[in-house]
């Protein structure tokens, strides 16, 4: 039986996405998975793109609950093999829509040496089209949870993310990336998203 201290390493490595509009508790569940990992003695790290820095000066995942699990930084997908520690066993992602395309051989890599690879971020944009480079991690993940959140209209599920400037809905051209909350984003179900052109 191995000593506390020892981290439990996996026989194969794997990738499983957690997904959804916002406010739909993907961090939240991230954060679950990581505790656990580190409650069997796996040796976990995290990274979130250095763009978000809505919480904890960037240095944290955090919930819109509160939330949060250290994490590291990065500008770059790249910097997920520059600063891995040779023990870890566990890597957590959070925001990955923000990262470059880079991020998908990155992970494809990591799960094939046998880590445990947990990324969770926004399946769609505000347009409720597929963003950045989460639909090819989606299709090669061992296993995906696609949650959802509460329509802000009328309580149905929902699974948009609809984002308003001056409390109306964006216009379709508007920038794509643009962080941020509550003030300027709200979780909608089909009926209820717009997007005008």
């Amino acid at each position: 039986m191995p000593f506390l201290e020892d981290a439990v390493k996996h026989h194969t490595g794997s990738i499983e996405v957690v997904c959804g509009s916002m406010f739909c508790g993907k961090t939240e569940e991230l954060i679950r998975l990581l505790r656990r990992a580190v409650i069997a003695r796996q040796k976990v790290q995290v990274f979130k793109p250095a763009i978000d820095m809505r919480y904890d000066s960037g240095i944290k995942v955090t919930s819109h609950a509160g939330i949060s699990f250290d994490a590291i930084p990065i500008q770059r997908s790249a910097e997920i093999l520059e600063k891995l520690s040779a023990d870890t066993t566990v890597i957590g992602i959070d925001e990955a829509q923000f990262l470059d395309e880079e991020i998908v051989p990155i992970v494809q890599s990591l799960a094939d040496k046998g880590v445990r690879v947990i990324i969770a971020g926004l399946d769609t944009n505000f347009r409720a089209e597929p963003f950045g480079s989460m639909p090819t991690l989606l299709a090669i993940a061992e296993r995906v949870q696609k949650l959802s959140a509460i329509c802000m209209v009328c309580g149905e599920p929902a699974t948009r993310t609809q984002r308003l400037v001056n409390g109306k809905p964006a216009r379709y051209d508007e920038p794509v990336v643009v962080v941020g909350a509550a003030e300027m984003y709200e979780a909608r179900c089909r009926k209820h998203h717009e997007v005008p052109r």
